[in-house]
């Protein structure tokens, strides 16, 4: 997800679930084609290098579960402050329970 508007949509019209370090918005019927997947690291997080860092993690345990987001969704997955002191594991452990609260996921 690239566009401010597609940011902007899903997080005012989808639903939302916190879990641990991270927050999901997901709008199911966002356009056709694939999902679309968005994140936000603000400074919050820490400084540039800490929040580089965070987005990396979050691309690569996001990459891995793809296929479980539904077509023609869209999800923006926000990082919490203490999002730059937890594991890769934690990220992804914490992204999967987000996940299965929001529910719909294959």
């Amino acid at each position: 997800m690239r566009r401010s508007a597609d940011f902007a949509a899903v997080v005012r019209a989808g639903r939302r679930a916190r879990r641990g370090v991270l927050v999901i918005h997901r709008q199911d019927a966002l356009r056709p084609g694939p999902a679309l997947v968005g994140l936000v690291v603000g400074r919050t997080v820490g400084g540039s290098v800490q929040r580089h860092r965070v987005s990396r993690r979050l691309r690569a345990e996001l990459a891995r579960r793809l296929d479980r987001f539904p077509a023609g969704s869209g999800t923006v997955v926000r990082a919490l402050p203490g999002s730059a002191a937890a594991t890769s594991e934690r990220l992804g452990a914490d992204l999967d329970g987000a996940l299965s609260r929001l529910g719909g996921s294959r």
